[in-house]
């Protein structure tokens, strides 16, 4: 047996919350590829499919891996040891992405964060919504011939 229809006001309710959402996050879905550069200090709300670097990354691991040290050198560095090999593939990912995420920034000349950048081509610097950012970005490409 089929099931029920919704009433015609629900119906009405879910396709303008579809509408909605096409408008909000369409230039998302229309970018290729998106990556936004900041740090810490200055979050940007996670969005589906957009990749964070994380300027500071690598500082806090490092921070991770040396807190609450004992004063013995040598203690301390058997425990640094002990906690690089307890924290294993995992750890080693984590830093490797942190490091790469840098490296990654760095070769595209990013100079001010929060930066969000599309296909590698454009950047809108200080804009911490990405939609925002994704949409300033289209109408510039409209302007373009």
């Amino acid at each position: 047996m089929p099931a029920p229809l919704p009433c015609p006001s629900k119906l009405r309710m879910y396709v303008l919350a579809t509408a909605l959402c096409t408008a909000l996050l369409g230039p998302l879905a229309q970018a290729k590829n998106i990556l936004v550069v900041t740090d810490s200090q200055h979050p940007v709300p996670a969005t589906h499919g957009v990749r964070v670097i994380e300027l500071d990354q690598p500082a806090r691991i490092k921070a991770e891996l040396g807190a609450h040290l004992p004063a013995d050198p040598t203690r301390s560095t058997a425990l640094v040891q002990r906690r690089l090999k307890d924290g294993g593939n995992f750890l080693q990912t984590r830093l490797g992405m942190a490091y790469q995420g840098v490296v990654d920034a760095w070769s595209l000349g990013i100079t001010t964060i929060p930066a969000v950048v599309v296909d590698q081509r454009y950047v809108v610097y200080g804009e911490p919504d990405v939609a925002k950012a994704v949409a300033l970005i289209k109408a510039h490409q409209r302007t373009q011939p």
